[in-house]
């Protein structure tokens, strides 16, 4: 699956999921919350962004807007967002108006980025775009080149030995299913082979290359713990398998 068609599935995608996710995990993100991952890695404690102040941010792959809005409420000089969903930035918009944290955002691509290099001096994604994208180095240089010299990307993804396990909380995912170096996509299909859903398997090696080649150096790479007090099931992720391995891998990396 090529970059148009992805774009083109998750788009249409999120659109249709984007009032059941935002039901669903709108109380654990919360409206104005910065959460890495399913695991429940804040922001707040974890400070991967490093510091902030003054700063000019941009989120990739916003959602609703809520990492966004939490640094806004943090006093963060200036913050803009981006998603590849309508329905999901009408959610951004409604949690602006009802918090009064408001959110530049805009309808964009990963792949194809609306703004001037060296615009930003933090990029950073949690969950957003970066695991739907074909390429990681195409999203990858797309994010360097928005960066300014001496700035950061912070990015949160499926770890990727998940690929090897079915999408499954249970003792049942527990078995390896397939191979953790197969990297064709998952895809749903309907019943005339049109696609509706596609996710893109990329391994830790791909990433890394990915950052290397973008011009960025890699500063550190977070596989949180399953933390004792989170008895919460998101999808594939829960307390039985987390506690056993990792369910996300956050990377770190700096424009030199």
């Amino acid at each position: 699956m090529g970059a148009e068609e992805s774009a083109r599935v998750g788009r249409l995608w999120w659109d249709g999921a984007a009032d059941a996710y935002q039901s669903e995990h709108g109380d654990f993100l919360r409206d104005a919350g910065f959460v890495w991952s399913p695991e429940g890695l804040d922001e707040a404690e974890a400070r991967l962004l490093g510091d902030v102040t003054g700063a000019r941010v941009l989120e990739v792959g916003c959602g609703a807007g809520q990492c966004s809005r939490w640094l806004r409420s943090q006093g963060v000089a200036e913050v803009v967002a981006f998603d590849l969903s309508w329905r999901q930035l009408q959610h951004s918009r409604r949690i602006d108006e009802q918090t009064d944290l408001r959110v530049p955002a805009v309808q964009a691509d990963a792949q194809r980025m609306p703004f001037a290099p060296g615009s930003f001096d933090v990029v950073f994604s949690a969950f957003g775009a970066f695991p739907f994208v074909p390429a990681a180095e195409t999203a990858l240089a797309e994010a360097a080149r928005v960066l300014r010299p001496g700035g950061r990307l912070v990015f949160s993804v499926t770890h990727p030995i998940r690929w090897c396990f079915p999408d499954d909380p249970t003792e049942q995912g527990l078995t390896l299913g397939q191979s953790y170096f197969d990297r064709r996509a998952y895809v749903e299909e309907d019943d005339e082979g049109r696609a509706l859903y596609a996710e893109h398997h990329h391994t830790v090696g791909d990433w890394v290359r990915g950052i290397v080649a973008a011009g960025l150096v890699l500063r550190d790479l977070v596989e949180p713990e399953w933390p004792e007090d989170n008895d919460q099931v998101w999808g594939g992720w829960g307390p039985l398998r987390g506690r056993l391995i990792p369910g996300t891998a956050v990377f770190v990396a700096d424009r030199p």
